[in-house]
């Protein structure tokens, strides 16, 4: 139900005024813009490329009203999303209309539109009707909620508008567990098709997305996010919350966002612009080891490792999943720690007195106790870079007390002189020549002091973290480590294999950068104030301590689904053991289970294969919306397959959708796939190869393991046979992976018996 007809004539009226406020800003920020610009040229001509403190204002103030021209022009058609009416205790009831974008009028300092990002707005999301509070900078804020109000805005007009608490309505859960609430605003929002890009969500962020949204800064964040349940969405608009929250200490170019491949950071690239967020560092896990260690090369990903393992490609494949678990293993990381250990002992040999002829500079055990106990939590390179700087700043003084030694030395023979020798010319020269030798021999001892203790450093030379990995292979493989030496062997051979065609396996990444942790630190340009990690139950345990030694405070952000741990040999088993081992038990962990990307029949569907997975994860809940139930259907030949598509393409289209994606399980099948629909369908499909190249998402072919991630209006899956997806571990993650990709349409088809994990 809408408001009623009084209601929605005070909103339409509301909005024209807003809407002529927001037209006539507009012409005074381009007037103003226009103005700035043009004296900004002049200043220019006027510096001649020296420095002028106006013309710097005169710039910064430019950004700042072209931003807010910007924002007028983002706002336009729709500047706000919800009202809400508060009565602050003691004070008159006020009505807050909130937006993606905050608006206020400068001449009188009155907010006209409230950036959802606010305290106040934190009322909308989660706020209950009756007596309630926000937080804000000065304190909780009490006082009575009497109004939620949700409009749907479309060019410049009011389509729709939906008070809370009047209009819920709710619907029964198909798991007969409990009801789940939704909303008519909702409902519609969810209808919508899937663009190519992921969509910003201000207007519907829910109650436990909200929480998660606005969670502190500086305690790790794990959200385990069942598939559609919008864990990528939250993230991003985490973010941009984060970024408004602590807008004078936490700046865009701080944060790091870490994305399974480029087709993802594809698909989320405009949410964070939308918001008014510019300048996020957007990475894919190689791409930022890669740029710490310098390496230029080729590197074999794990997808193509994982394309390897489902096309059944290697003959080894047990010793190839072992080696996997291995490299990236909590054990893995206590052997480097150990190897660590071992060099510092090789360190400490090296360590001696420090020189300049018969004269002591520094004694050993300052040297040694600097190096094994005052600066301990620093990596070997920086210890003795540190070691270095701070004896530096005590050398001066060492020198001094050296030549206060050297004066007295040569003032014992010139008095030893003048006792046995009566005053005469050769007395004199005898004089001066001790004299000029005590000269010289001062000057020449600042020149060895200083050169002893640089050739002491030189000396004790850093260690090239880059030579390490192989020398820490053979060393672990000399040690009790409950290793079969074998398989040491076999990593060894293939690391060298590879070294010499100039190749990186990307599993060697996080173990090469963990060394250079450990052996030269980490520059500062490389360290961020706030990470998020998205499709984290793919990434290994060695991998995500890697990744916590890029961010201070341990402020992460890290989402993801066992579910689809589709890297199964690999990934995180459990988030207990990242909890207690990556955070020392200090995280914030949180669970989402609606799920609001499919409809119930989807879900429900999909439900089937995670019932069977080995991982205590409840199954999703969709957040009711109902459409077709899952087609599932035996094809005999590939021309009846590609005839059904084509079925299939034209109800999706005439239903007003149109992204549609045929999934196989590799990339081999889709190959297939691609090479009998040219011949068979009357539509044109592009081929996805590779995850780091953009895809237009309409009418595509995609291997299973790529779609993580993604979503579409429809999704087919292909040859969902007992042969093709057997009761395994992985085919479980993979087939569920699949299933939750589709907003609205599903259709699986097998040739000859379907598979066990969806009977």
């Amino acid at each position: 139900m809408s408001i009623n007809k009084q209601n929605m004539m005070y909103e339409e009226k509301y909005l024209q005024d807003t809407l002529i406020w927001i037209e006539n800003e507009m012409k005074k920020s381009k007037n103003d813009n226009d103005k700035l610009k043009e004296k900004i040229e002049q200043l220019r001509k006027q510096a001649k490329g020296k420095y002028n403190q106006e013309l710097e204002t005169c710039e910064k103030l430019y950004k700042i009203t072209s931003r807010n021209f910007n924002k007028y022009c983002e706002s336009i058609k729709a500047p706000y999303f919800a009202r809400i009416d508060f009565k602050e205790y003691k004070r008159e009831e006020e009505s807050f209309y909130i937006g993606k974008f905050g608006l206020g009028d400068i001449t009188t300092g009155d907010e006209k539109v409230i950036d959802w990002r606010s305290p106040i707005a934190d009322l909308y999301y989660s706020g209950t009707f009756g007596e309630t509070y926000y937080k804000a900078p000065i304190g909780v804020i009490s006082g009575n909620l009497n109004l939620k109000r949700k409009f749907i805005i479309k060019d410049k007009v009011i389509i729709d508008a939906f008070d809370e608490g009047i209009n819920e309505i709710i619907l029964k859960g198909t798991t007969g567990e409990e009801n789940v609430l939704s909303d008519e605003f909702l409902k519609i929002n969810l209808e919508e098709s899937v663009s190519n890009k992921l969509k910003d969500v201000v207007a519907t962020i829910q109650k436990e997305q909200n929480f998660i949204i606005r969670c502190e800064k500086n305690e790790p964040l794990i959200v385990q996010g069942s598939a559609g349940s919008g864990k990528t969405t939250v993230a991003l608009h985490r973010i941009a919350y984060l970024v408004y929250k602590y807008k004078e200490s936490l700046k865009a170019k701080e944060i790091l966002i870490i994305a399974p491949n480029k087709i993802f950071l594809e698909f989320i690239s405009q949410v964070l612009p939308n918001l008014g967020v510019d300048h996020i560092n957007q990475v894919t896990y190689e791409e930022i080891v890669c740029k710490i260690l310098n390496i230029k090369g080729k590197i074999l990903t794990k997808d193509s490792k994982l394309a390897e393992i489902l096309e059944g490609k290697l003959d080894n494949i047990h010793e190839v999943e072992s080696i996997s678990k291995i490299k990236g293993s909590w054990f893995f990381k206590e052997l480097i720690d150990k190897y660590i250990n071992y060099l510092e002992k090789e360190d400490c040999k090296r360590i001696k007195d420090i020189k300049a002829g018969n004269y002591l500079l520094f004694e050993k055990k300052e040297i040694e106790r600097l190096f094994t106990k005052d600066l301990i939590n620093m990596s070997l390179n920086q210890r003795k870079d540190e070691i270095k700087r701070y004896l530096n700043l005590k050398i001066d003084e060492k020198i001094a007390n050296i030549i206060e030694k050297i004066n007295f030395y040569y003032e014992y023979k010139v008095a030893r002189v003048k006792k046995v020798m009566e005053d005469s010319i050769e007395r004199r020269k005898k004089l001066i020549n001790i004299y000029d030798e005590r000269d010289l021999r001062k000057k020449e001892i600042k020149i060895e002091c200083k050169k002893e203790f640089n050739n002491y450093f030189d000396v004790w030379k850093e260690v090239d973290s880059g030579n390490l990995y192989i020398d820490f292979l053979n060393y672990i493989k000399l040690q009790d480590n409950n290793i079969n030496n074998v398989i040491i062997d076999r990593i060894i051979k293939t690391v060298k294999e590879n070294k010499e065609i100039g190749v990186v396996d990307s599993e060697d990444l996080a173990p090469r950068l963990y060394l250079k942790f450990k052996v030269q630190g980490l520059e500062n340009k490389y360290l961020f104030k706030h990470i998020v990690v998205d499709e984290a139950q793919d990434y290994n345990e060695l991998e995500l301590w890697t990744i916590k030694k890029l961010v201070q405070n341990n402020s992460m952000t890290i989402v993801g689904d066992l579910a689809q741990g589709i890297y199964y040999y690999k990934g995180i088993e459990n988030w207990e053991s990242v909890i207690k081992r990556e955070f020392d038990g200090a995280a914030n962990y949180i669970n989402l289970e609606k799920s609001y990307r499919s409809t119930i029949e989807i879900i429900d569907f999909a439900s089937r294969v995670l019932e069977k997975q080995n991982i205590n994860i409840k199954p999703s809940k969709a957040v009711l919306r109902h459409g077709d139930t899952v087609k599932v259907q035996q094809i005999k030949t590939y021309k009846d397959f590609c005839e059904r598509v084509d079925e299939i393409v034209s109800k999706v289209l005439n239903n007003g959708r149109n992204n549609i994606a045929i999934i196989g399980k590799t990339l081999d099948e889709c190959k297939k796939i691609h090479k009998y629909l040219r011949k068979y369908s009357e539509n044109q499909w592009q081929l996805v190869k590779n995850p780091d190249k953009y895809i237009e998402k309409n009418n595509i072919i995609i291997p299973s393991y790529m779609t993580k991630g993604l979503e579409f209006d429809c999704s087919i899956i292909y040859d969902c046979s007992n042969t093709n997806y057997k009761n395994s571990e992985l085919n479980k993650k993979i087939l569920y992976t699949v299933l939750t990709r589709a907003l609205h349409y599903e259709f699986i088809f097998y040739f000859e018996e379907i598979s066990e994990l969806i009977k």
